[in-house]
């Protein structure tokens, strides 16, 4: 027969620890090792404290650095809501700079040999 899926049942499935595999540096091996010892903890225990102190404290800093993007976001558009300076400066830069753009197109003026040989044969 077989089980039927539960929110409770997906509850305790996804309580349960997960085997994983990593990596350490020799010295942090070591250091766990010598912690176990002392402290009469299992390594896995060691690991998920640290884990989960090395988690609380990122997410704080990240929050915290977010919180402040976030801060300066909103004083931003405060202080010009409708982009109106912003605005204001582009068509500026434009006016000034604008005039030797390539972009802003143009009839060119000059003509080299190639573009004669094309023509005159269209002109006759």
């Amino acid at each position: 027969m077989a089980k039927l899926s539960t929110p409770k049942n997906q509850a305790a499935a996804a309580a349960r620890p997960k085997a994983t595999t990593f990596r350490l540096d020799p010295p942090l091996q070591e250091g766990l090792v010598l912690l176990q010892a002392v402290l009469k903890k299992p390594l896995n225990r060691l690991v998920n404290e640290a884990v989960k102190g090395f988690i609380e404290k990122r997410t704080a800093e990240v929050e915290s650095d977010l919180q402040q993007v976030l801060m300066r976001v909103k004083a931003y558009r405060r202080s010009d809501p409708k982009f109106e300076k912003a605005i204001a400066q582009f068509v500026d830069t434009e006016a000034r700079l604008g005039s030797g753009d390539p972009a802003e197109g143009g009839a060119e003026a000059s003509t080299g040999p190639a573009q004669v040989m094309v023509h005159k044969p269209l002109r006759s």
